[in-house]
């Protein structure tokens, strides 16, 4: 019998090492490597016995190559299909991360029991009577999708083989372990033998396999980083326990774009798809508050009207505070200085505070001249008419730059009832008989003249 075969790798980022040592070079960690067993002396195909080899690969010139679109599967869910970019292709490996019990099991087995595909959910973390309660709560009237519970993936290959479906959930890629590694499962070689052996089934066979990950404290998929280089696609679900929302995004996307957004609403029943956001991110309120600003924002080929909230008040504690949520702390610094420079406002000895409604986070540079109307309204506690909103960058002279896609803001904005839109003067708008009303404006004193 060939001996077996041992490893040292760093627990937090995946390196491997020939032998022990204290400290890892590639992320400086301490205490980080273990030893662990990579290899069993003996190893088969994931395929059965029977089964016959498949050809090898030849090299083609690249006119020859078919390029003939394949199908995408569709999710019957319009979130989840916009942010994998029209479906889910054939053959691909997705996986899908967050914080515990943020809802990735009641995503991925909602979405499994719309499916008209026959599926297969393979959980290794959960009983079969607990899966049926929640599709009970969920869906109950599915007869395509089929559950097991199993880790080892020698077992999970035999029932795939009898069952051939066309999708295959993996709950959780943490919890699976294959008889060819001699370490526990989590570990970082049995993650990587599993997700090879399942990789090597997905492009075999066409099926796609959803996977669910863990994450670590930092928010970062828990396992090697060479994970998230073996798989197609990573998605990362997003939100806050304590609010009904939740975000989908795609951080890594071989078959579309990595800049599309899916929202969905947490209930008792499960995650509804939030098909027009702009509703749930702006308040409803009958009485006009200063410090409330409304912002054209882009997410993806989506665009977004959000909240953006500012309170300024004298600072009570001596050195002056500055807060943002959902919004770079360091950029609302900026804004508040040019402010103070290229306006006159005296806000060095005053706290603020910058809230971005909804629990969302914005990086768009388009929401600064929002930013800027919300803190002046605030300062002055003058509330702004609920119907204006703003769509600019502003930069460290005063100016107000222009933004990409400015046109398909305002048609967001008048679609929704705005009257007013504020947008740079550099802009090229080539739209017409809007009945929406287009302030252009070139500096910060335009804006202030115009709001105070």
């Amino acid at each position: 019998m060939a001996k077996v075969k041992t490893t040292f790798f760093c627990q937090n980022c995946g390196t491997q090492y020939a032998k022990w040592q204290g400290q890892c070079n590639a992320c400086k960690e301490w205490n980080t490597i273990v030893e662990e067993v990579i290899q069993k002396p003996e190893k088969n195909d994931w395929k059965t016995p029977t089964s016959t080899t498949k050809k090898a690969s030849v090299p083609l010139r690249i006119k020859d190559i078919d390029v003939s679109k394949e199908p995408r599967l569709n999710t019957y869910d319009g979130e989840f299909n916009r942010v994998l970019g029209g479906g889910i292709v054939p053959g691909s490996l997705t996986l899908l991360g967050g914080e515990p019990g943020i809802g990735k099991s009641t995503l991925l087995l909602q979405i499994s029991l719309k499916l008209p595909y026959k599926t297969l959910y393979v959980s290794g973390e959960e009983s079969q009577k607990q899966i049926k309660m929640r599709a009970e709560r969920v869906n109950p009237n599915n007869n395509n999708c089929y559950i097991l519970t199993e880790t080892k993936t020698q077992n999970i290959f035999k029932q795939i083989a009898a069952l051939q479906p066309d999708i295959v959930i993996i709950d959780s890629i943490q919890t699976l372990h294959s008889d060819y590694i001699e370490s526990s499962s989590g570990s970082i070689s049995q993650i990587k033998e599993c997700t090879t052996e399942l990789i090597k089934f997905a492009k075999e066979t066409a099926t796609p396999v959803l996977l669910i990950g863990h994450i670590t404290k930092d928010g970062h998929i828990a396992g090697p980083k060479i994970l998230e280089h073996m798989v197609d696609t990573v998605l990362q679900f997003e939100g806050d326990r304590n609010h009904v929302f939740r975000i989908l995004r795609a951080h890594k996307n071989r078959f579309g774009s990595t800049n599309e957004l899916g929202i969905y609403e947490m209930q008792g029943s499960g995650l509804r798809e939030v098909t027009n956001p702009s509703e749930i991110l702006i308040s409803k309120k009958d009485e006009e508050l200063s410090g409330n600003a409304i912002a054209a924002t882009l997410e993806g080929m989506r665009p977004l009207m959000i909240e953006v909230q500012a309170l300024v008040s004298t600072a009570v504690y001596g050195t002056p505070q500055r807060s943002a949520t959902g919004f770079n702390a360091k950029r609302l610094n900026m804004l508040l200085a040019v402010l103070e420079k290229r306006a006159g406002f005296r806000l060095g000895a005053k706290d603020v505070f910058l809230n971005i409604t909804g629990g969302i986070t914005v990086d768009d540079p388009a929401i600064d001249l929002a930013v800027v109307a919300a803190i002046l309204s605030s300062n002055e506690d003058t509330a702004l008419q609920k119907d204006f909103c703003f769509a600019a960058e502003v930069g460290l002279s005063g100016e107000i730059r222009p933004v990409q896609r400015v046109e398909q803001r305002i048609l967001e904005a008048e679609k929704l009832g705005f009257s007013s839109i504020f947008v740079s003067k550099y802009n090229k708008i080539s739209l017409k008989n809007t009945v929406i009303k287009i302030q252009l404006i070139s500096k910060i004193e335009d804006l202030v003249g115009i709001l105070i």
